[in-house]
């Protein structure tokens, strides 16, 4: 409990933060100035901390803002992406070989629908559903583990969707931290394509099922 509490304190800080750069109160120049204080242990520091809070099923939404934030959107993206795979990795491999009881426990009554979805789709299931940021990314890694998707294809459908997945986000926080208006417009409209291409190929797959 006490752990849970102190990353959901971490992910306030980093959303306060997001809420004042974007107000002008911290200049980009000084936050990047303290990351590179921090060294390799920012980016350390970073995907500890957004393994974490995904395996304690918080939000990733503000991780992954933070991510382009901190470190820019090259190496923000670069950076999110290892801790968002890292962190669904460790989740699957928990609820497959690990914590069946709990798991089944937290979404029993979620995992009956979802194990016929993933079925059926496989690999390209697990691509779409990682692109619907509505769809927590930490329900979706411990789900999974007790379907029957393929190690593989849990693997490669989680690589293949999270970086477009959080594309627009990283793209978000970058902007925020250049104190331009135009990376986050242009992120919310990615952010909305993908929204509206994941639920549509969703809603295909069903289709055909029928």
């Amino acid at each position: 409990m006490k752990g849970k509490l102190i990353v959901v304190t971490l992910i306030l800080i980093c959303l306060t933060g997001v809420s004042i750069v974007w107000m002008g109160g911290i200049q980009p120049e000084i936050l990047h100035e303290q990351v590179k204080r921090l060294g390799i242990f920012a980016p350390i520091i970073y995907v500890l901390l957004y393994i974490v809070a995904t395996i304690l099923l918080l939000p990733s939404t503000p991780l992954n803002i933070s991510g382009g934030l901190i470190f820019g959107f090259q190496w923000g993206l670069f950076w999110t992406a290892i801790a968002a795979i890292m962190a669904a990795i460790a989740s699957f491999i928990y609820a497959r070989f690990l914590g069946q009881n709990w798991v089944r426990q937290k979404f029993g009554s979620y995992l009956q629908n979802l194990d016929e979805e993933i079925r059926k789709g496989g690999i390209w299931y697990i691509f779409a559903i990682r692109l619907l940021p509505l769809i927590p990314y930490g329900i979706v890694n411990y789900g999974a583990g007790l379907t029957s998707v393929t190690q593989k294809d849990y693997l490669f459908g989680t690589i293949f969707g999270t970086i477009p997945g959080i594309f627009p986000f990283v793209m978000i926080g970058a902007g925020l931290a250049e104190g331009s208006i135009l990376p986050v417009t242009i992120a919310s409209g990615l952010a909305s394509l993908l929204l509206f291409g994941a639920t549509w190929f969703k809603n295909k797959s069903k289709g055909k099922k029928n």
